[in-house]
């Protein structure tokens, strides 16, 4: 035992250095980007690093076709740009919208159980067909047993105050941005009003935030 204490203090001291470390670069670890306006639904939903030059926050409604358009765009541009972009997506359910709200409270939920993204994704995709259901509930329930939810806690979820206090979070970022239509698309806080040539309006804005870095 004695020949081996030699090896396990020294693990045992590597495995703290580690720790610490790891400790240190999360506590010391800055947005690159700082958001103006409300705070928002904290932690937002977010993909790429937290330290990317560029961020682009889009507020968004899932009953919204042309939100439903930009979607691919945007994956489009996080594989364009890379560790480069940062992407936040915020929800923005508006009232014209039937079942814009209960939609968003399906994502939120997912996202609960670490599956946000992916219930985003299947609610643009399958946006025709929910959007005219008399009630999505069952479509929605569906998409939560394919991504593998505990559909029980799922269901929950979407009507607990968890989801509500996310979503109202995010509403008052969007009233505090002055945010009147979706999707609603900023690139380090500023708005990008795209149009029909949104993909070369967005690469444009990032470009030239990179050029300002």
């Amino acid at each position: 035992m004695k020949r081996y204490l030699p090896f396990i203090i020294i693990g045992v001291v590597l495995a703290a250095t580690i720790v610490g470390a790891t400790m240190w670069y999360r506590t010391h670890l800055k947005p690159a980007v700082v958001l103006t306006g409300d705070a928002g639904a904290d932690p937002p939903h977010a993909r790429g690093e937290i330290t990317a030059p560029v961020l682009l926050e889009e507020f968004g409604d899932f009953q919204c076709p042309p939100c439903a358009t930009v979607a691919p765009i945007i994956d489009g541009l996080e594989k364009q740009y890379g560790s480069k972009l940062r992407v936040i997506f915020r929800e923005h359910p508006l009232p014209v919208h039937a079942h814009s709200r209960i939609a968003a409270r399906a994502a939120e939920a997912a996202g609960l159980q670490g599956h946000f993204w992916e219930m985003h994704h299947l609610l643009y995709q399958t946006q025709k067909i929910w959007a005219d259901a008399p009630d999505p509930q069952n479509i929605f329930d569906g998409h939560a047993t394919k991504l593998g939810l505990d559909v029980a806690r799922f269901e929950a979820d979407m009507k607990g105050q968890q989801v509500s206090a996310r979503i109202a979070a995010d509403e008052r970022r969007g009233a505090s941005l002055k945010v009147d239509s979706t999707p609603a698309i900023f690139v380090n806080n500023q708005r990008v009003r795209a149009g029909k040539n949104a993909p070369q309006a967005f690469r444009d804005a990032i470009d030239a935030a990179l050029a300002k870095k």
